[in-house]
């Protein structure tokens, strides 16, 4: 009987060299002996899957040595000490860190192991695991089960194959009797005739005769046959089915495409969690699972079905039925609705959850995986948004080339009908989770993070880079030059603003964002923004002429610190413009959604819908989907509303539905004639007061301003107090025994006491609620006030109660008209002359013209600032708007804010500067006479990157927006519609042909190598500079088939540069909608150039698939929105430039058009360079 295993001994010794030459992983360790608790200490070395074990460092020949081919190893805890041993021993062997191998099979001990390091007994854990082929014996199992599965199935094919081959031979077997039944038929039918013909032979001559006939009806039949394909070929119907069928493969694609994504988000992502929640340590609850996916998994399943489906309609192609698949697809749609309702929420768990690292960690270890493209977890969740939008675009395109008596019409139409109702029921979610998908985004650039991004009121408004000067002290600006290179690196920082904050952050070199430590959080209700520097300053005077006017302040009042003021600079006069006029606009939605709430909650026998409360508590206002024309110029100067976005959306897209003059006429009815144009239902609402009022204060019906009667305000004073802390106060007051109401807005002011109040204002202290305003600029006397503020952003108003007492009298009361008044009219700015107190506070008209003419200013402020191209373009418009400012102007009951405003609108308007932007492309078109221009081979790679990038940004910079609507670029008269997209496109040509022609112009390989190279690294550089027009400019250029052939040429490029081409093409791919460019463009801030191509298909996805205006009539405001949106991101790249210094040489090499080869004469020379090779 054997008693031992033989084994190559010289192998083994051999196998041990190497292990302790070339060892995975070779170390210390005590090994437990086979009696209880003695550890010896080895020298081990592991080699593959064995495992030597030496008995020091310096043996050549091994101790013993272990297979781990199946083998476990797993951690296992300190043995319990024995003994009086010294405390310090005992603790160093508790510390040590014990482990055990664990073999597949009985009869084997375990071999237990201990090292000193926790790190290194990690390490040793995961090379013995890996050394295991756990791994490959797991992969092995579920191979061996496929195989199982595949045999099974063979087996089963073979029965049936068997069963069809006895099938056939029944069949033949039944044709050949039916064969002999048919024989059997003809001879008794020939013994049936009465008559059988023995003549002879028909003439030859006949016979040819037929032959003849026979052969020409066959031939007519062919021809004819011919026509009727060829004719049906060419019809309208069959280039329908031809382009229907193309939709349908399409359709089966997307879905194809959209499963996997979500198999991506159920296998790599929820499932994955599911267990991590399961562990000892969870990272993550059960709950917060369920909340972030929901019903993921359930939609996946969905799917499938729906996706196996479409395929088996494939099989029956060309007969392609689709419309049972819907009737089943819909009734279990809804399940779309409760994610699009949950998804806000989600994202906000997920945001929440990101705070814990473990869990951080984790989910970048899952994001990391290959399948997931460098997607985000975000992203998947996002995708489910918008599968329903896209069945309704596929099923319109399916319904515009599917006939109406086709079998299935009427089924898609419903389905249509269904998707299009439960897409409304979506689209408010959807909007919301753009704009929290946008505010992620940026929370994740930062790397303190940023709470306040997590709040879903928090809408999104802009980003650029801004200068901020270095210190302020008293004040006063510290002299530094604008132009000065410290100034613009040391103090340019990246500014984000959204509804309720303003963002001031620093970029590392590494791109992360960090907040300043000191104003890096400005909330925007402290703040007060300051346009221009005080007339009365000389050093804000200085500053002014130091700075080129590009200057503003922002005054920071917090309730807890010291005020404090932050001075930025804009790249351009346009662009401070149009700064200031959001940041301006989002102040006054704060403090005056913030102070109506104050006032409807203090006024208790106000009664506000249920809808305008949620307005006003969340800071947003009820999003319109679609709307008459009448009813949005209404809304443009609705005095309930202020929104931001809907002031932008329709500056940007009103050429659609109106005219420029129709929206001015309305803004001159509503200065003009506030009371028949404002809408009833508004003032309503605008004027909601107690049932006890109403009737009770009437105003003298002689009134010559009144052209209808109102209900007068509950009575209420406005008076100012200086205080040593430069406080102002607003005290509105309400007498218990007036009848009449009183507004006074006059100033009473005593500088020898500091409580000192107006004698009008002096009510009993229960009945006084104050509003305070944050301390002013500078000291001096508060009636002295400088109207260079911005005039739609008063002082912060604080609503707080005197005293401690509650304001619970029912006589207590401020209006939502009077609040409102103050608000956005800029109250305590001194009484303007003519119109004297006592009829203005009798006389609610005054606080009408004083909102309606504040909301206009702001309307046009708005217009004149962001959108110049329009006065540009209309002369009729500029003048009709300069009238109407100098018709403002001399209004008697103008307010100072009011005046300044409007003379800042006026001097904006009247401003005959030509555009930088045409007079910088002008001249760099000139640029190319200059005599002597440089060649490609004396011009780095940098020159050409910043040339080019210079070029590409002027271009892209010089469309209009208005070119944007429409599809101008796809009309026959592109050129004169949209001349400057055409430019734009025109340009990208060029440049691309001007790369392929200069590679071409080489003889030699190696010089067209290099060539490719040197342009590689352009385009690398361009993409360090945000030019993603320029790396796709190249990179056509290089797929071009001219250069694409050259293999010999191309085998002559580095592995370093494909690689690094490979990289650039990946980024600017077309592929999934552009999916890498949007994200990387998502995560640079401006100046960047984006590639215009991207832009024009989502409007062009927009404009095919929604119409502008519903059956009813309605303009379909949602769509305008979206294009808004677009248009938005658009002028976000095109408004910050670079500073990139113009060298004439070089733009002229680049642009000139001599160097330029067509493409034919490309493909010959490159025919000639690189002969096809024989077939």
């Amino acid at each position: 009987m054997q008693k031992s295993v033989r084994y190559n001994e010289g192998h083994a010794l051999y196998l041990a060299f190497l292990a302790r030459k070339e060892g995975t992983k070779r170390g210390f360790l005590s090994k437990k002996a086979a009696e209880a608790s003695r550890w010896h200490e080895k020298w081990f070395a592991l080699y593959q899957n064995v495992l030597f074990y030496f008995e020091g460092e310096q043996s050549g020949r091994p101790a013993g040595m272990y297979l781990l081919e199946g083998c476990s190893c797993e951690r296992t805890p300190a043995p319990p000490r024995t003994g009086a041993g010294p405390a310090g021993a005992r603790d160093a062997l508790d510390k040590q860190y014990y482990f055990t191998v664990l073999f597949g099979h009985e009869g084997q001990k375990p071999l237990e192991l201990r090292c000193e390091e926790e790190q290194a007994g990690k390490e040793w854990m995961e090379a013995i695991h890996q050394a295991s082929y756990a791994d490959i014996l797991i992969e092995r199992e579920v191979l061996m089960q496929k195989y199982i599965h595949l045999v099974q199935i063979v087996e089963t094919e073979k029965i049936a194959a068997n069963q069809l081959r006895h099938q056939l031979e029944d069949q033949d077997t039944e044709i050949e009797r039916l064969k002999s039944e048919i024989v059997a038929l003809n001879k008794t039918k020939e013994r049936m005739r009465p008559y059988h013909s023995h003549q002879e032979d028909e003439d030859p001559d006949i016979k040819k005769i037929k032959k003849v006939q026979s052969f020409m009806r066959g031939w007519l039949c062919r021809r004819k046959w011919k026509t009727i394909v060829q004719d049906y070929i060419c019809s309208p119907h069959a280039e329908s089915m031809r382009k229907r069928n193309q939709i349908v493969f399409t359709m089966v694609e997307a879905e194809t495409e959209y499963v996997h994504q979500l198999y991506i988000l159920v296998n790599g992502f929820l499932r994955p969690l599911r267990m991590a929640a399961s562990s000892k340590k969870p990272p993550i609850s059960h709950d917060d699972v369920s909340s972030i996916f929901l019903n993921s998994e359930t939609i996946m399943f969905l799917h499938e079905i729906f996706h196996q489906g479409l395929k088996a309609r494939l099989a029956n192609w060309p007969t392609l039925v689709l419309a049972d698949l819907f009737d089943i697809l819909l009734p279990m749609l809804n399940i779309y609705q409760e994610f699009v309702r949950n998804h806000q929420y989600s994202l906000q768990v997920l945001a929440n959850c990101k705070q814990n690292r473990d869990f951080d960690k984790l989910l970048k270890q899952y994001e990391a995986n290959p399948a997931c493209e460098g997607r985000m977890l975000e992203t998947f969740l996002t995708y489910p948004m918008f599968q329903i939008p896209r069945y309704i675009i596929t099923l319109h395109e399916l319904l515009a080339h599917t006939p109406h008596e086709h079998v299935e019409r009427k089924s898609l139409e419903f389905a249509k009908s269904k998707l299009e109702e439960l897409s409304r029921v979506m689209h408010d979610e959807v909007s919301d989770t753009e704009n929290i998908r946008k505010n992620l985004a940026i929370e994740r650039m930062i790397v303190e993070g940023c709470d306040i991004l997590l709040d879903t009121s928090q809408t999104f408004i802009r980003q650029g880079s801004l200068i901020q000067v270095p210190s302020v002290e008293r004040g006063k600006l510290s002299k530094v030059r604008l132009g000065s290179l410290s100034l613009k690196k040391e103090g340019e920082r990246q500014c984000f603003l959204f509804t309720k904050h303003f963002l001031i952050c620093t970029r590392s070199s590494g791109g992360k964002l960090h907040l300043l430590k000191t104003g890096g959080v400005l909330s925007l209700i402290e703040c007060t923004l300051i346009e221009e520097p005080d007339a009365s300053d000389d050093d804000s005077k200085g500053s002014g002429h130091m700075f080129g006017h590009l200057d503003f302040k922002i005054v920071v009042e917090p309730p807890d610190a010291a005020p404090f003021t932050v001075v930025l600079l804009a790249p351009s006069r346009q662009e401070k413009a149009a700064w200031m006029s959001d940041i301006s606009q989002c102040v006054d939605n704060i403090r005056c959604n913030g102070l109506m709430t104050i006032v409807f909650e203090e006024n208790s026998k106000v009664t506000v819908p249920h809808m305008i409360n949620k307005t006003l508590n969340s800071c947003k206002v009820p999003q319109i989907r679609y709307a008459s024309v009448e009813r949005l110029l209404e809304r443009l100067t609705d005095l309930r509303f202020l929104s931001i976005d809907f002031l932008n959306t329709f500056l940007h897209t009103y050429r659609i539905f109106t005219t420029a003059a129709v929206v001015l006429a309305k803004l001159s009815d509503i200065y003009k004639r506030p009371f028949t144009s404002i809408p009833v239902r508004s003032l309503e609402l605008f004027f909601a007061a107690s049932p006890n009022n109403r009737g009770e204060h009437m105003v003298d019906g002689k009134s010559p301003r009144l052209c209808r009667k109102f209900s007068s305000p509950p009575p209420l004073a406005v008076s100012r107090t200086s205080s040593p802390v430069r406080a102002r106060k607003l005290s509105l007051t309400s007498s218990l025994n007036s009848r009449i109401g009183a507004l006074d807005l006059t100033t009473s002011s005593s500088s020898s006491s500091p409580t000192s109040h107006s004698p009008t204002a002096s009510p009993p202290p229960h009945t006084a609620a104050v509003l305070e305003s944050a301390p002013a600029d500078r000291a001096g006397d508060p009636t002295e006030l400088s109207p260079c503020r911005s005039p739609s952003t008063p002082r912060h108003l604080r609503y707080r109660q005197p005293g401690g007492q509650a304001a619970d009298s029912p006589h207590c009361s401020v209006s939502p008209a009077s609040a409102f008044a103050i608000a956005t009219a800029a109250a305590g700015h001194g009484s303007p002359p003519g119109f004297n107190n006592t009829e203005r506070t009798c006389d609610k008209e005054f606080i009408i013209r004083r909102t309606a003419t504040n909301r206009v200013l702001n309307v046009l402020r708005h217009w004149v600032s962001k959108h110049a191209q329009d006065f540009e373009l209309n002369n009729e418009l500029k003048i009709n708007v300069l009238n109407l400012l100098e018709e403002v102007l001399r209004d008697p009951d103008l307010l100072p804010q009011e005046r300044k405003a409007t003379a800042n609108i006026l001097r904006a308007l009247s401003q005959d500067d030509q555009d930088d932007i045409h007079l910088k492309l002008e001249d760099i078109i000139q640029m190319t006479d200059c005599p002597k221009a440089e060649c490609f081979e004396t011009l780095s790679a940098m020159e050409l990157a910043e040339q080019i990038t210079l070029l590409d940004h002027v271009v892209f910079r010089s469309i209009p927006y208005e070119e944007f609507l429409g599809q101008g670029w796809m009309k026959l008269d592109k050129n004169e519609r949209t001349p400057y997209i055409m430019k734009t496109s025109q340009h990208f040509n060029e440049m691309s042909n001007l790369v392929a022609s200069q590679i071409m112009n080489y003889a030699d390989i190696s010089s067209r190598a290099n060539a490719i190279e040197k342009w590689v690294a352009v385009a690398d550089i361009c993409r360090c500079l945000h030019n993603y027009n320029g790396v796709l400019e190249i990179t056509a250029a290089l797929n071009r088939s001219a250069i694409y052939r050259l293999k010999k040429t191309w085998a002559k490029v580095s592995k370093q540069t494909k690689a690094l081409m490979e990289k650039l093409q990946k980024t600017v791919s077309s592929e999934g909608r552009f999916k890498n460019l949007r994200e990387t463009l998502k995560n640079c801030n401006p100046p960047a150039v984006p590639y215009l191509g991207m832009y024009l298909t989502d409007l062009a996805f927009i404009e095919e698939g929604t119409p502008n205006f519903t059956e009813e009539g309605l303009v379909n405001f949602s769509k305008m929105r979206m294009i808004s949106h677009i248009i938005r991101e658009i002028r976000q790249f095109q408004q910050t430039a670079y500073r990139i210094d113009q060298q004439p040489k070089v733009i002229q090499y680049l642009l000139d058009k001599a160097l330029i080869i067509d493409e034919d004469t490309l493909y010959e020379l490159s025919l000639k360079i690189e002969p096809r090779l024989p077939a």
